[in-house]
C-alpha cells in the first residue's frame, strides 16, 4: 500500500535556533537535549521497519526546518517541492531539493508568486491526495498542486482545515487504505466520507497527529485513551515522546519526509 509502505525516510536533526521556531500559543521554550533524544527515538523507530533513513545537518538559519514534511510532496512517480506560506521558511524547500534530487528523477516545484502550501496540510491516501485549506496553504497553491500531479494519475481534492487549527494533519492521519484517525471537529465537516474514521478520544485532540509506517503506528506519548483505541483496532503502536516538538507545533508526521522513490 504506497500511501503507508515505504522504503526510504528523511529528517533533519533540530537545530540551537529551534527556541525561535514558530509557535501559535507560547507554552514554553523546547529544551534542545531532550527534543533531540525524543528525534532519536523517532529515527530509530523509522528505521526499525527496515526502512532506509537519512538524517541531515540541522539547519541554524532555519528555527523549523526540523519540520522537513512541509518541504516536499513525495510520491512514487516524482517529489513535488512545496512553497511554505511561513514568510520565515521559504528557504527550506531549496535546502531539500539537492537530497531529494538524489533520489528521484523526476522533480517538480510549486512556483507561482501567489501559491503557498505546506505538506503539513496533505494526506495522501490509496485513492486522492487531500489538501487543506490553512493559513499556510491556499487555493492557488492547491490549483499548482493539482495541476502538477495530474499527468501521474493523481486526483487533489481541496478541503478544510478547522479554524485555529494549523495544519490539516494536526487533526488527522492516515492508519490504512480506508481508516483514517481524526478529530471529532474535522470529522464533523464530512471530507472523510468513504472512509473508516477512528475518533480521538476528548481531550487528546493532539494525538491526531500519528504516523502508519509500514508495520507501526508512530504516536505521540501522553494520550493513553486515544493509543488504546488503536490498539483495540489491531494497530502495533510505537510511543514517541514529543513534549518539545508540540511547544512549536509540531508532531509525528512533520519530522519525515517518507517515500518509495521511483
Amino acid at each position: 500500500m504506497r500511501s503507508y509502505s515505504f522504503t526510504h525516510a528523511i529528517a533533519r536533526r533540530p537545530a540551537a535556533s529551534i527556541i525561535r521556531g514558530l509557535r501559535a500559543v507560547d507554552t514554553g521554550t523546547p529544551d534542545l537535549a531532550l527534543m533531540q533524544a525524543h528525534h532519536d527515538s523517532y529515527v530509530a523507530a523509522l528505521r526499525g521497519t527496515g526502512a532506509e533513513v537519512t538524517v541531515l545537518d540541522a539547519l541554524e538559519a532555519y528555527p523549523d526546518s526540523v519540520f522537513v514534511e512541509d518541504t516536499a510532496l513525495c510520491l512514487p512517480e516524482g517529489a513535488i517541492l512545496m512553497r511554505p506560506g511561513a514568510p520565515s521558511r521559504l528557504g527550506e524547500a531549496a535546502e531539500m531539493e539537492p537530497h531529494l534530487a538524489g533520489l528521484y528523477s523526476r522533480m517538480r516545484r510549486i512556483s507561482g508568486e501567489d501559491s503557498f502550501i505546506e505538506g503539513g496540510d496533505i494526506l495522501t491516501t490509496e485513492t486522492e491526495i487531500l489538501v487543506g485549506r490553512s493559513a499556510r496553504t491556499n487555493a492557488a497553491g492547491i490549483a499548482e498542486l493539482a495541476r502538477l500531479v495530474a499527468d501521474w494519475g493523481h486526483v487533489v481534492r481541496e478541503v478544510h482545515t478547522p479554524p485555529g487549527v494549523l495544519h490539516f494533519k494536526t487533526d488527522c492521519s492516515l492508519m490504512d487504505a480506508e481508516t483514517v484517525l481524526a478529530t471529532d471537529r474535522l470529522a464533523a465537516s464530512g471530507c472523510f466520507a468513504g472512509y473508516r474514521v477512528i475518533p480521538v478520544a476528548a481531550g487528546e485532540e493532539a494525538a491526531a497527529n500519528a504516523i502508519r509506517f509500514n508495520g507501526i503506528v508512530l504516536f505521540p506519548a501522553g494520550f493513553p485513551r486515544t493509543r488504546d483505541r488503536l490498539a483495540d483496532a489491531g494497530y502495533t503502536v510505537h510511543e514517541i515522546g514529543n513534549s518539545e516538538c508540540a511547544k512549536i507545533d509540531g508532531g509525528m508526521s512533520c519530522l519525515s519526509l517518507r517515500f518509495t522513490p521511483s
